[in-house]
């Protein structure tokens, strides 16, 4: 039965390796960017707070960018972090 079916297309992370590597860099730059003002206000901040905001802001950002809107913006504005390259 599965021998007439089409074979799965391969993920963008595969296809494109170096496009979700520039994804990721740059999610968890963005997310990094967010401990500025706790850095600034605290100075001596618990390491266990900064993880959790980073992973927290890197979950966010994350989701966000797998939001079709957002795909769009992408390939309208920054068409380098796009999953895969614009047809």
């Amino acid at each position: 039965m599965g021998d007439h079916s089409l074979p799965a297309p391969a993920p963008s992370q595969t296809a494109y390796p170096w496009r979700a590597t520039v994804r990721t860099v740059f999610q968890v730059v963005l997310a990094l960017v967010t401990l500025i003002p706790i850095i600034v206000v605290t100075g001596g901040i618990p390491a266990t707070g900064a993880i959790a905001v980073v992973l927290a802001a890197c979950a966010g950002i994350t989701r966000v960018m797998a939001l079709p809107a957002v795909n769009e913006l992408l390939a309208r504005f920054a068409p380098w972090l796009l999953a895969e390259p614009p047809a």
